[in-house]
Parts: structure tokens; C-alpha cells; sequence
């Protein structure tokens, strides 16, 4: 167990590294953010033909929020 906590030790600290805090919200990681965002919306929209477009693009939306660097 003494290992696992020594990797989530080591996670936490460059997770909280600000090399990787300003990484993370640099645009090119918005940019990738939002083409996941993008087409994972698209494939729900293709799926469900179109049936819940509004919803789907709120939820996209409102992740984009949660997970991007733009307000």
C-alpha cells in the first residue's frame, strides 16, 4: 500500500506543480478541450438524430465551463 501512496503523493504534487496548473489552462489546452467537447457532442447529436441537439449542447456547454479556461 506504501506504493500507491507514494505514486498519489507524487500525482497530487505535479498536479499542483504551476508549470502544470498554467498547462492546463493555456489555450492549447482549451483548444483540445473544446474538440473533445466538440465531438463527443456531435457523436450524442448523430446518435439520437438530432432528437435532444438543445440538450446536448447545453451539457456541452455547461462541461465546457467546468473544464476550459475561457469564461
Amino acid at each position: 500500500m506504501a506504493g500507491l501512496d507514494d505514486v498519489t503523493k507524487k500525482a497530487q504534487d505535479f498536479l499542483n506543480d504551476n508549470k502544470v496548473k498554467d498547462a492546463l489552462k493555456s489555450d492549447k489546452a482549451e483548444e483540445v478541450s473544446d474538440n473533445i467537447l466538440n465531438a463527443v457532442a456531435g457523436a450524442a447529436d448523430k446518435i439520437t438524430g438530432g432528437k435532444f441537439h438543445e440538450k446536448i449542447e447545453d451539457a456541452r456547454e455547461a462541461a465546457d465551463k467546468k473544464i476550459g479556461s475561457d469564461e
